[in-house]
């Protein structure tokens, strides 16, 4: 017996309609939208009810943060984004050329993350040229947060219509 051709008759190797696809998508986005820029949303919703210690943890914990991503940004950002450049385009050109569709979903997945990437850099040298702090810094994590929704729905939104075409497409005998 072929072990392989088994596996792969069984289990429906397609992005689109493997659940697990689906599944990621949604742990993908739920996480984004809750880390914001490595900052757990709720300290935000803490600091805005209890203030004290909440606020002061928060804005510790996000210049803390801001520091390490402009750090990043600052040594290696260059290559970063030539190498995530590079990288789209191989999954692009992978997926949308030659149809393959693993390559089609992983650039479904990472350009829009590609997006918060850049949201998020935007977000933290603002926070630092400003100074932001208390009301102020709550208010540009829950924007910067509100943005990373918007791009989230989105991202689904288009993700689901191009699986859904796919599926629609894709014969059923194979």
């Amino acid at each position: 017996m072929d072990w392989y051709r088994i596996v792969f008759e069984t289990i429906d190797m397609r992005s689109f309609s493997n659940l697990w696809f689906w599944i990621a998508l949604a742990v993908l986005w739920s996480t984004t939208s809750h880390w914001v820029l490595g900052v757990p949303f709720d300290m935000v919703a803490r600091a805005r009810r209890g203030g004290g210690q909440a606020a002061q943890d928060l804005e510790d914990m996000t210049r803390i943060c801001v520091n390490r991503l402009l750090f990043i940004t600052e040594e290696a950002g260059l290559w970063i984004t030539g190498l995530g450049a590079a990288m789209l385009t191989v999954l692009a050109v992978l997926g949308f050329v030659y149809d393959m569709e693993f390559a089609q979903a992983l650039f479904l997945l990472a350009l829009p993350m590609s997006g918060v990437g850049l949201l998020s850099i935007a977000t933290a040298a603002r926070i630092r040229r400003d100074g932001l702090s208390g009301p102020q810094l709550w208010r540009r994590l829950t924007l910067h947060r509100f943005f990373t929704q918007l791009i989230g729905m989105m991202s689904i939104f288009v993700t689901a219509l191009w699986g859904m075409f796919q599926n629609m497409s894709a014969g059923v005998l194979g």
